[in-house]
């Protein structure tokens, strides 16, 4: 029994987004044969699914034969960005307010981690944050560590990565700012980047009991955004 062109045309579609998602993770580009390994499929159907996202310039061939993310991607990545955002930021500020501290929404871009959006809590005299635009490595912090726990288990991933993606949040200490916790759980969408909420105090007391309500916010960006 052969697939309906409705699954076939699915399948199609999932290839692609997670060809364009691994060309924009890579620093140095993807040849054809790294991306038929990684999706585990024949060359014949990387270079097709690289050819097809070339044509719409998602990607584009350098002269080394490398697939690299093209000019077309900003305008497709401002507006994921932008429902992102809005299926986060009314779930952040209801977070910020119970837990009473900052709580920011990050993206994986290539080897960082990117915050799209920083609420802080309402009334507060003095809270933990920064701001909008703030990156830093994937392998520091709270929210690299849920990033990479937002994607498909890979061989020789950190031990940390495995544990936040098994119950559901990760928690680090003084990685990203002296002194400060920081919490976060992933938000994984098919077709979509990983994502995360995270949260960045300087109280333990905040930090240890905030797993839970971050897991349950995700969970409601997760709901927003599958509609």
């Amino acid at each position: 029994m052969t697939d309906s062109p409705r699954a076939a045309g699915t399948q199609t579609l999932a290839r692609g987004l997670r060809v364009l998602q691994l060309v924009s993770m890579a620093a140095d580009g993807l040849s054809i044969q790294e991306v038929a390994a990684r999706l585990d499929v024949h060359r014949s159907i990387a270079s097709r699914l690289l050819s097809t996202l070339a044509e719409f310039h998602l990607v584009t061939r350098g002269g080394d034969g490398r697939y690299r993310t093209g000019a077309g991607l900003a305008a497709l990545a401002t507006g994921i960005q932008a429902t992102l955002r809005s299926a986060a930021e009314p779930v952040m500020h209801d977070l910020a307010a119970e837990l009473g501290a900052t709580i920011s929404l990050l993206v994986i871009e290539g080897s960082q981690a990117v915050a799209l959006s920083v609420v802080e809590p309402p009334g507060a005299a003095y809270v933990l944050s920064f701001k909008t635009g703030s990156r830093h490595p994937l392998a520091r912090g709270s929210a690299g560590v849920a990033l990479l726990a937002a994607q498909s288990a890979s061989p020789g991933e950190a031990a940390n990565v495995t544990e936040a993606r098994e119950r559901g949040f990760a928690s680090t200490f003084g990685e990203v700012e002296p002194g400060a916790y920081g919490v976060a759980a992933p938000i994984s969408v098919e077709g979509l980047p990983p994502a995360c909420l995270n949260l960045i105090t300087y109280r333990p007391e905040t930090a240890e009991g905030a797993g839970p309500a971050l897991m349950a916010a995700a969970a409601r960006v997760r709901a927003h955004l599958l509609g």
